[in-house]
């Protein structure tokens, strides 16, 4: 098969509050899909950074006496230390007040403004009297018009509602509760409504390639028709607006930030020798565009990104695929760090080993509805699942009694069937987006090769026929050394063990065996139970 040059994008979380899990289950399928592209021998980038612009960040500096880019910084060191904690393979992870990303953004900006898809409007916008300043959406506070529920003015928490700017006018500023009132403001807007047909098009080819929950609410916008959006804000905090008299404003956070992607991979491309940018984001190149983030990220992904590709008129690939997660609740309950619910990601680090959290996040996680996480689900899916099956059937054959290298046996016939077989069936479920069903599969690899120790017994073949114990030890160190493969997007840390023990260079995704007479040594066990105590 040909090599594809995939482009996988993680959606940027925002530099002003630590990560909780749900983040990492919302964007864990990101790495997933990164480690299965690179094992198939794609040419693979993985894009993000940290979103460091923007209303929230730039208020809590001035609450807390700082600059904006301290605190964007200090969440910017979180995120690194939390993502490489997880594992996560970025191949880089940027921040959006990085010189390079916003020169280049300015860039990407002015091609839109000269193709005429920018254009300036002076409307009445929310002002706050008492603080004599515009008010961002974020600023503002209401009662949703959909559900009811209290929420701030970008979007509702509850039921995802982006108020307009008609409805922003009932509510009231987040700082001193003043009612909002109207100023007259002048404001550069983005002609989303012009790409509402090729968007359309886009989203009916390719829609099939997207979770569910991204295939409705896009099609929800669209059917509503697609309305154009402010692109300046009134902030000393962000990327400049590269057009005359709007030096005073900078650009929203929304559009910077999602072209992010782009400004990362031609920052990569910048220092490689084997690939361009334009191999990832222009037409004709076997690629392939993955997003991965949370239900709440879908129309930027879906349709803002695409609309700022179009934009540009240079024959851009848009996204193909969309991973949207649904929420990941603790204890049925959302993650709040205010009201003590749940456990931020570094917090969970602390306690557990990466390799168990990203196994029971992507095996259980939110992939198709809302799934909720607790202490004693994912402890039992440590001690039952990952150390008592995958653990166990590695530590009970690597370090078999007094077995000191591989035995030089045969491989079995229905045991090497099965490898085969997981191989194929694993990779179809992978490219369509199925992670929990492709991890299944995989595990029921692991239990059919305990099955085959238990059944085969070789504590007494080792007394009784020594070449029937070297073929089912050397079947038992096969199925390992290929779980080193199918596991190696769920369980890095564990599958490099595996591969160092048996003396693999680099996984693949083929059948592998091991050479007879390697040496066995410093076999350690792979987890370690949890006690419940």
């Amino acid at each position: 098969m040909e090599k594809r040059n995939i482009l996988i994008g993680g959606a940027w979380p925002y530099a002003n509050s630590s990560l909780h899990l749900g983040h990492i289950a919302g964007l864990i399928s990101g790495d997933f899909l990164a480690r299965y592209h690179r094992i198939k021998g794609d040419n693979v980038l993985y894009v993000s950074g940290s979103d460091c612009h923007g209303t929230p960040i730039t208020e809590r500096a001035k609450k807390e006496g700082i600059t904006p880019k301290e605190i964007a910084q200090k969440y910017d060191e979180e995120f690194n230390k939390m993502f490489n904690g997880y594992q996560f393979s970025y191949d880089l992870y940027s921040r959006t007040y990085d010189e390079y990303h916003k020169e280049k953004v300015m860039k990407l900006f002015k091609k839109l403004y000269d193709n005429g898809y920018i254009y300036e409007k002076h409307e009445n916008q929310a002002y706050c009297e008492k603080c004599g300043k515009f008010l961002s959406d974020r600023e503002i506070v209401l009662k949703c018009p959909e559900c009811g529920l209290e929420t701030k003015g970008d979007q509702c928490d509850n039921c995802l509602h982006v108020p307009t700017s008609q409805e922003l006018m009932d509510g009231n500023c987040i700082d001193c509760g003043s009612k909002v009132t109207q100023k007259e403001n002048k404001v550069l807007y983005l002609a989303l409504s012009k790409f509402q047909k090729q968007i359309e098009e886009q989203t009916e080819k390719v829609k099939s390639n997207w979770r569910i929950n991204a295939q409705n609410e896009t099609l929800k916008y669209l059917k509503q028709g697609l309305l154009d959006r402010a692109v300046t804000r009134d902030l000393t905090w962000g990327v400049d607006i590269p057009v005359a008299d709007y030096e005073d404003k900078k650009m929203y956070v929304w559009i910077e930030a999602v072209l992010g992607y782009v400004t990362d991979t031609m920052k990569l491309c910048e220092t490689r020798t084997d690939c361009t940018w334009e191999d990832f984001w222009k037409e004709g190149h076997n690629n392939k565009i993955y997003m991965c983030h949370g239900k709440d990220n879908i129309m930027f992904h879906s349709i803002i990104l695409n609309a700022l590709l179009l934009g540009q008129e240079e024959n851009y690939h848009l996204v193909d695929t969309i991973v949207s997660a649904e929420y990941l609740n603790f204890n049925d309950q959302k993650f709040s760090k205010s009201k003590g619910i749940g456990m931020t990601a570094l917090e969970a680090l602390d306690l557990y080993n990466s390799d168990s959290l990203r196994y029971h996040l992507l095996a259980n996680g939110p992939e198709k509805k809302d799934t909720n996480f607790t202490i004693e689900d994912f402890e039992n899916t440590h001690n039952s699942e990952i150390l008592n099956k995958f653990g166990n059937l590695v530590n009970r054959t690597l370090r078999f009694k007094e077995l000191t290298e591989v035995p030089n046996g045969k491989l079995d016939k229905n045991i090497k069937e099965q490898i085969e077989k997981t191989y194929v069936e694993v990779g179809d479920l992978i490219e369509k987006l199925e992670f929990r069903e492709a991890i299944r599969k995989v595990m029921e690899l692991v239990e059919n090769g305990n099955k085959f120790y238990d059944e085969k017994q070789p504590w007494i073949a080792k007394k009784e026929n020594i070449e029937e114990f070297n073929d089912i030890i050397y079947t038992c160190t096969v199925i390992i050394a290929n779980l080193s493969n199918l596991f190696e997007m769920v369980m890095p840390t564990a599958c490099k063990k595996i591969r160092k023990y048996l003396k693999i260079e680099n996984p693949c995704w083929n059948l592998i065996e091991v050479e007879p007479g390697l040496k066995l040594e410093n076999i350690e066990p792979l987890f370690t139970r949890i006690d419940k105590k």
